[in-house]
């Protein structure tokens, strides 16, 4: 007797989407991978990591108590990103090997990719500056 097993289409749309929205909490790491996927944990490990440095040092600028899940958050965005821009043959593959579909995404993945690379991009210059305003003026600009 022969057991077929066929498990679900990941849909890169999909995955894009949730990388865009709720990348910095890794739940495409979660639809993708499930529970095993290390770097679900690693996304996740953001808001422990943030408590801990608000413990450690109270009297820090708030930046600095967020800068674990801002992080966490533009690695999110760079996931969507790269979800985004791989090619369904190759999206196959790796994700839907033994589901019996193939991928067909059309332009709502490029609209993920649009509103990624525009978020994400303003995010991180706007992270590079305020962190180098507090490390070289003391926060004087802001």
């Amino acid at each position: 007797m022969t057991v077929v097993h066929h498990t679900r289409h990941k849909n890169k749309t999909i995955a894009a989407l949730l990388a865009f929205l709720f990348g910095g909490l890794g739940l495409q790491r979660l639809y993708l991978g499930g529970l095993r996927d290390l770097w679900l944990w690693l996304h996740l490990a953001c808001l422990p990591a943030a408590l801990i440095v608000s413990l450690a040092a109270p009297q820090a600028d708030g930046f600095y108590k967020l800068l674990p899940i801002i992080i966490s958050g533009l690695v999110g965005f760079l996931e969507a990103l790269i979800i985004g821009v791989t090619p369904d043959e190759k999206w196959d593959a790796r994700h839907n090997a033994a589901s019996g579909q193939q991928s067909d995404t059309h332009w709502p993945v490029a609209v993920v990719l649009v509103a990624s690379m525009m978020i994400g991009s303003g995010g991180l210059i706007a992270t590079i500056s305020r962190l180098f305003d507090l490390l070289y003026t003391g926060g004087a600009y802001g």
